[in-house]
């Protein structure tokens, strides 16, 4: 989701019945400003030193390379991105689609959003991505909006087996709306064991909770960042 700060995000009503019912980490801020470094921090544990929205070709590696190497199934869903990732049209940003920058290509598994709904009906894929357009992530519309979407995407993930079984689901912005950058961050799995983190994340740590997750080596700064470990612990209820 993108440029709100802790607060305003929590003005969503399905948003704060996500943060009651599910860990949220309470002090975790994004890692810069504007968009793209904090999403080139998310997949490769640095910003490259870039500090604005342009197209940077970057060299290949990154997360999605990761999970290819590791034969991990992937799927980044982008809405709008009807051209593929160099030429589609708004509400798509390239910005917001960190895969394309590494190697300068287009991987085979970033794809349109409308590919979505239908898998997660069938075999999901062990990690997905998805970036809303610019309106249903809060950039161009309101917290409202972006609110509905949420209430809209989320119900398909948490009915699926994939989750049920074990799953994670993880939902945070991009950058804040202030010079504080303090974002909110929900781990959304079926059997939390805590409920509210204050330990201090960023972006960093919540890559680190994922390359961890999935077996895989750390990436730049995600190699000495804190994963959230808090608040990914789960225990299965006892059934008697």
């Amino acid at each position: 989701m993108e440029n709100h700060s802790y607060g305003r995000a929590l003005q969503g009503n399905y948003t704060s019945q996500l943060a009651a019912q599910y860990p949220t980490a309470t002090d975790y801020h994004a890692v810069g400003f504007p968009s793209l470094p904090n999403y080139l921090a998310l997949t490769s544990g640095s910003t490259w030193g870039i500090n604005d929205d342009g197209y940077h070709r970057l060299p290949a590696g990154g997360l999605g390379a990761q999970l290819t190497a590791a034969g991990i199934e992937w799927r980044a869903y982008m809405e709008g991105m009807t051209r593929g990732c160099f030429n589609s049209p708004y509400p798509y940003a390239i910005r917001h689609n960190p895969f394309a920058y590494y190697g300068g290509g287009c991987p085979e598994q970033v794809v349109n959003f409308t590919h979505f709904a239908a898998d997660m009906q069938g075999d999901v894929p062990q990690f997905v991505w998805i970036t809303p357009g610019l309106c249903h992530d809060g950039h161009d519309c309101s917290t409202g909006v972006a609110d509905q979407w949420l209430s809209q995407t989320v119900p398909q993930i948490l009915a699926t087996s994939a989750w049920q079984n074990d799953g994670l689901l993880l939902i945070t912005w991009d950058e804040g709306d202030d010079s504080a950058n303090h974002v909110l961050t929900l781990a959304i799995h079926p059997y939390p064991t805590e409920r509210v983190s204050a330990v201090a994340y960023n972006h960093y740590s919540l890559l680190a909770s994922i390359e961890d997750r999935l077996g895989l080596p750390r990436l730049g700064l995600a190699a000495s960042a804190q994963p959230m470990t808090d608040l990914l612990a789960s225990e299965r209820p006892v059934l008697r």
